[in-house]
């Protein structure tokens, strides 16, 4: 599987190129002056004030996808309040009426890293309840089971995954649930860059994209192992096959290049091999042309409030990126070979 890893290192971290904005605007080479270090510092300091403000006004709410946009807020701030802080918010976000798995995903991640404790087993054992048709849920925990020596227990999990209808890793419901509410509150001129084109809207959608991108993630690396070791075993080929096709329908990136690598190696059929790595070859190339039309969003205003509406339409990863595409006039599929690609990238036109 080692061309999967490498595939996966490159999609690593996908969503997250999106906000690239504020954080780094315009850097200018060479060593930073003391003065560009303290504004800097200052703008950091006030982005987190902003993102304790924005929780203090949404904790009051009563239903889910406010109280979850603010856990997504509260998670990475230390010394938050207990009334506002990311396990009294996400715990709250869960005893909601209107509550999903999307909010139990997160709670695997109120958990205490450093024990080893990790994702939360409460959790878990409540989402293969009430998402059991769900693969993530299956491959996060066949991840754990792997990570624990239980072997027969991964191979059930993946076998549970294998029969499941769908693979969605809840990103998605998280880009929704902060894009609809990082709006309760402008951002204040402090934790704007003087050097910014997108200003406010480029403050928003830092937090929108950077936050979601910090999603428990299922394990694929320890089902890429499993597969890999199927040797002689028709079972454990034939459930890794049948995986494999419902991943490449996934929600993420990651997940259909991990389908389409399995049915590649895996299928008997060399047509269905070759259908294999001609997708994943458009799906690279999808991967990078998002990445160069977010980093083109530094400097458009209209492109980064684009990402942001999209965001707030829900749907998930894969369909984000795919809607960016479409939007700005850049083809799903890649030029065949030796074919120049020029007029079919970010640099030609779009809606933007």
């Amino acid at each position: 599987m080692r061309g999967w890893r490498y595939l996966a290192l490159a999609m690593a971290g996908t969503l997250a190129m999106a906000p690239a904005f504020a954080a780094k605007q315009t850097p200018k080479p060479g060593p930073k002056s003391s003065e560009a270090r303290k504004a800097e510092d200052g703008r950091n300091d006030a982005l987190l004030a902003f993102q304790r403000d924005l929780i203090s006004v949404l904790a009051p709410r009563a239903d889910a996808l406010p109280l979850l946009g603010a856990a997504l807020l509260a998670r990475p701030l230390p010394n938050q309040p207990k009334y506002n802080d990311f396990h009294t918010l996400i715990e709250r976000a869960a005893k909601a009426d209107d509550a999903t798995p999307a909010v139990t995903w997160l709670r695997l991640s109120d958990c205490d890293a450093k024990a080893d404790a990790c994702p939360n087993a409460d959790a878990l054992g409540k989402l293969t309840g009430q998402a059991p048709d769900n693969a993530a849920i299956w491959l996060l925990k066949l991840g754990q089971d792997a990570h624990d020596g239980r072997k027969d227990a991964a191979r059930e999990d993946l076998a549970k995954a294998a029969a499941a209808k769908i693979y969605d890793d809840y990103t998605g419901t998280s880009l929704k649930a902060l894009a609809e509410n990082v709006t309760v509150l402008p951002p204040p001129p402090a934790t704007i860059s003087p050097l910014s084109a997108t200003g406010a809207t480029g403050v928003q959608l830092t937090l929108v994209f950077g936050l979601a991108a910090t999603q428990p993630q299922p394990g694929l690396q320890a089902t890429a192992r499993l597969c890999e070791g199927a040797g002689d075993d028709a079972a454990l080929k034939d459930d890794c096959l049948k995986l494999g096709r419902l991943l490449e329908w996934g929600s993420s990136p990651l997940a259909r290049s991990l389908g389409l690598h399995l049915r590649e190696v895996l299928a008997p059929d060399p047509a269905q091999q070759e259908d294999a790595r001609r997708a994943r070859r458009n799906l690279v190339w999808q991967v990078q042309n998002f990445a160069q039309l977010s980093s083109r969003a530094q400097g458009d205003v209209a492109l980064a409030q684009h990402m942001l509406a999209l965001a707030r339409s829900g749907g998930t990863e894969m369909s984000l990126m795919l809607a960016a595409l479409r939007d700005y006039q850049i083809p799903a599929d890649a030029p065949a070979e030796g074919e120049s690609a020029k007029e079919n990238t970010v640099s030609g036109t779009g809606n933007g």
